[in-house]
């Protein structure tokens, strides 16, 4: 994840000093603002060569791991925060990951493109695929397997006994309380056992 205004928000959802396992981290920065500016620790898991060592570049603990192999060498409860930052619609076994996520972590931070929102539904509406910040990718070339909506996660974590402990949209960095569905380009929340 490379957006700021979104990094800072996600950030400000980790408790200060808290344990993070950081699923599909990237090049590591939100790992590095949360252990600079909120004194966290943890790991960062990633697949991808450059990432991998974009992390230790930056001093960041990174695992490279293939998260569709699960999470099995960690114990129940063993961070305080996991976070699955645009990561779930690169995954085939999303929720089996969502699972995971929650019997790893205290708390779950889940944020994804938000398909349902308003820009991509006029889209779809005159027959095209979207195409923006978020879902930056023609159809035919995009990273993601899965699109996902608000309210499609929403029911997903009930379905998987998981308490919503905050949701919300983010639209340009702001918070998206009202009708985050159709006016948040990202969907995020914050979920516990």
């Amino acid at each position: 994840m490379s957006d700021e205004p979104i990094r800072r928000v996600i950030a400000g959802l980790v408790p200060q000093g808290s344990h993070v396992l950081d699923l599909g981290c990237g090049d590591g920065a939100l790992l590095a603002h949360l252990a600079r500016q909120r004194g966290c620790t943890g790991y960062g898991i990633e697949i991808d060569d450059d990432n991998v060592l974009a992390c230790v570049q930056r001093g960041v603990n990174v695992l490279q791991l293939n998260l569709h192999q699960g999470l099995a060498a960690f114990q129940d409860q063993s961070f305080d925060v996991v976070l699955q930052i645009d990561t779930l619609q690169h995954l085939r076994n999303a929720e089996v990951m969502l699972r995971e996520t929650a019997r790893v972590g205290r708390i779950g931070i889940v944020a994804f493109p938000n398909f349902a929102h308003w820009p991509n539904r006029l889209s779809v509406l005159r027959g095209r695929m979207p195409v923006t910040r978020r879902l930056p990718y023609q159809w035919y070339d995009t990273p993601n397997i899965r699109v996902g909506t608000f309210k499609d996660f929403e029911a997903l974590a009930r379905r998987n006994g998981l308490k919503v402990l905050d949701a919300f949209g983010l639209e340009d960095g702001r918070v998206v309380r009202w009708l985050p569905n159709t006016r948040a380009s990202t969907a995020v929340f914050k979920l516990a056992r």
